[in-house]
């Protein structure tokens, strides 16, 4: 009786053991840190917007982030420089007021960063998307409909305005690809 007591107990303690490994194991963890379904939907439109975004603003020199159009219809137009700077703060200002923050005042102008070089605006501007995409990973069915508002995209819904960031940052995109046409560069995405 001893010996068979001993040997269940060892089993006891084997299972235990194994339970243990495979609870901690760093596949189970990625399970257990998975994605909702909802925000995997919307994210890879963020992350290609953010990488074709990225390097555009990366492709143009930094002796050009001052130009701005001036021949046709560009009256009253950003610099480069300070598109990028809007689409940076506007990021932070979407992603704020999904998550019921106070976004930055003064997108439409740069906001507070006291970003100006390429070098500040590009940090500001990865910055500004690896934010969106922490912000992102938390949306899901439950809480997608939750009603959020603010001065940047107005009364909405987190889904909302998330997708409207992906437009947003779309729109700029395409009209900075202008900038750098008639600069002589063809966009990475283009090439």
């Amino acid at each position: 009786m001893a010996t068979t007591r001993s040997c269940h107990s060892e089993l006891v303690i084997a299972c235990i053991a194994a339970a243990a490994v495979v609870a901690f194991t760093p596949g189970r963890a990625a399970a257990q840190a998975r994605v909702d379904p909802m925000a995997e939907t919307v994210a890879p439109l963020l992350a290609m917007v953010e990488r074709d975004f990225v390097s555009l603003a990366d492709a143009m020199p930094a002796e050009k982030y001052g130009f701005k159009p001036t021949a046709g219809e560009f009256k009253g137009v950003r610099t480069f420089g300070e598109q990028v700077k809007h689409v940076a703060c506007a990021n932070f200002a979407f992603y704020n007021e999904i998550e019921t923050k106070t976004p930055p005042e003064g997108c439409e102008t740069g906001g507070p960063s006291p970003a100006k070089t390429k070098a500040e605006l590009m940090a500001y501007l990865r910055e500004s998307f690896a934010y969106a995409g922490r912000v992102l990973k938390t949306l899901t069915p439950a809480n997608a409909m939750e009603p959020v508002g603010g001065p940047y995209g107005g009364p909405s819904t987190r889904l909302g305005i998330a997708t409207l960031s992906i437009w947003h940052a779309s729109d700029h995109y395409g009209q900075l690809v202008v900038y750098l046409r008639l600069n002589g560069i063809v966009p990475p995405a283009s090439r």
